[in-house]
């Protein structure tokens, strides 16, 4: 569903489609101009930011996800990127494969 506030800003002129929270806020949004003259807004590519080390360890437990990561020192699921971009992983999946593992929790975000 589509909130009414991501709706309006549609009509806003360079408006970003994506709350701070989300992984795709600071990443350029482009146009793409379709034949017929319609529009078609898509995300440029997200480089993922140079890894400054300020990281706590957690070790991973046996049934933990990405997401669980993210509720547990962010507060929200969705979080789930930070902790995917402060590690040197392709896959998220690969944060949580290995239960023992241990990987780099991002400081300074607000985690409990």
């Amino acid at each position: 569903m589509i909130e009414p506030f991501e709706s309006a800003l549609d009509d806003i002129p360079g408006a970003h489609p994506y709350p701070r929270t989300s992984r795709y806020h600071d990443a350029e949004v482009a146009v793409h101009r379709r034949p017929d003259g319609s529009e078609v807004r898509y995300v440029k590519r997200r480089l993922i930011p140079k890894n400054d080390d300020s990281t706590s360890p957690h070790v991973v437990a046996e049934g933990e996800r990405p997401d669980h990561l993210g509720q547990r020192y962010f507060g929200d699921p969705g979080q789930w990127w930070r902790i995917a971009d402060a590690n040197p992983v392709l896959d998220p999946r690969e944060l949580t494969d290995e239960p023992g593992k241990v990987i780099g929790v991002p400081d300074g975000l607000g985690h409990v």
